[in-house]
């Protein structure tokens, strides 16, 4: 006689129910969910229903100033913030860190100013700076140097000067105070480092953001991802500008710019919200067309060295505890030597 062993009555009902609806799977969702073409097809349809509206608001006079100025500066600075995009990418992946090592000079005293020209003739944004300086931490070149060249780099280098040239044609003096004040802070705060500088305060970066890809991927991931990342802040910050030259009351502007003290911090503090990318930010402050030329030499001084996004950068790649101490230092001084240089060359 065979012994069958009887199964329990929740395996018997879950035997005989129907695949797809047993007590052990869940029941699939129903209705739509809302994704992104979904989202993009919906919004279509609202701007083809309201575009009558849009239409009338478009066509007013304070909305074509504001889209006159918009178009204006993000088409004359994409091409410069492309060119930065491939070049510092180039850089950052096919020249290598060991390089940069053994072109300075042993003497962290005389390394800061040779990393601090080594900016001028190295084109990168801000964006790419920041993990150019970590790689020269970590094969160990002095935190003093490499402050300096990250400093330098994103304000100095031959993009940024030749848009700055471009955006300001009838002050070719905007080049060179621009090219003096950031080289000096740049240098400055490499050798305040050096001297007040503790080796708690920095954590090294544990590795590079593109190792373990081939040169390629890292060459193409490193564009996709600055370009992406710098256009939007160039949109924004074309967006700011056209708000402020269209929307905000004539006097405001010129009460604020007529005060030489409030015109600079006003620019300086607009820099580090903005956070424009260098190759960018001086067709944003030519356009600001109210404040005078050392009130948008601040705005190009401190804009490439800190801002929002250079701040997290900072922090993430060489701890809080150095970007809430090395932010501070490099606004004040930022704002110093643009005022100092403003006041000999503009």
């Amino acid at each position: 006689m065979a012994i069958t062993e009887e199964a329990p009555p929740g395996d018997v009902a879950r035997d005989a129910a129907p695949p797809g609806t047993g007590s052990d799977q869940r029941p699939d969702k129903e209705g739509w969910h809302l994704n992104s073409p979904l989202a993009l097809t919906m919004l279509m349809l609202l701007v083809v229903v309201a575009q009558g509206p849009i239409r009338g608001a478009l066509s007013t006079p304070v909305m074509q100033s504001w889209m006159t100025v918009f178009v204006a500066v993000v088409v004359q600075a994409l091409p410069f913030l492309a060119l930065g995009v491939l070049l510092s990418a180039a850089i950052a992946v096919f020249v290598p860190p060991s390089f940069f090592a053994r072109a300075l000079p042993g003497r962290p005293a005389l390394a800061v100013p040779v990393a601090g020209v080594a900016g001028a003739v190295l084109p990168g944004c801000e964006c790419a700076s920041v993990p150019v300086a970590g790689a020269l931490v970590r094969r160990g070149v002095t935190p003093a140097a490499a402050i300096a060249f990250l400093l330098s780099a994103p304000a100095i280098n031959p993009i940024v000067l030749t848009a700055t040239a471009v955006a300001f044609p009838r002050n070719p003096e905007m080049v060179l105070g621009r090219f003096v004040a950031s080289l000096l802070v740049a240098c400055l705060m490499g050798w305040l480092w050096q001297r007040l500088g503790r080796t708690d305060w920095l954590r090294l970066p544990a590795h590079a953001s593109h190792e373990g890809q081939s040169r390629g991927e890292a060459f193409w991931g490193s564009v996709r991802h600055d370009m992406m990342h710098a256009g939007g802040f160039l949109v924004l910050g074309a967006m700011a500008a056209a708000t402020l030259k269209a929307v905000a009351p004539a006097d405001w502007l010129r009460t604020a710019a007529d005060n030489p003290v409030f015109s600079v911090l006003a620019l300086a503090v607009l820099a580090v919200v903005l956070s424009i990318c260098s190759e960018a930010d001086a067709f944003v402050a030519a356009s600001l067309t109210q404040f005078s030329l050392t009130a948008k030499l601040a705005f190009l001084v401190v804009g490439p060295m800190i801002d929002l996004k250079l701040f997290a950068m900072q922090a993430g790649t060489f701890g809080r505890g150095f970007a809430l101490r090395f932010a501070p230092a490099t606004f004040v001084l930022a704002i110093v030597g643009a005022v100092a240089t403003g006041a000999v060359l503009l």
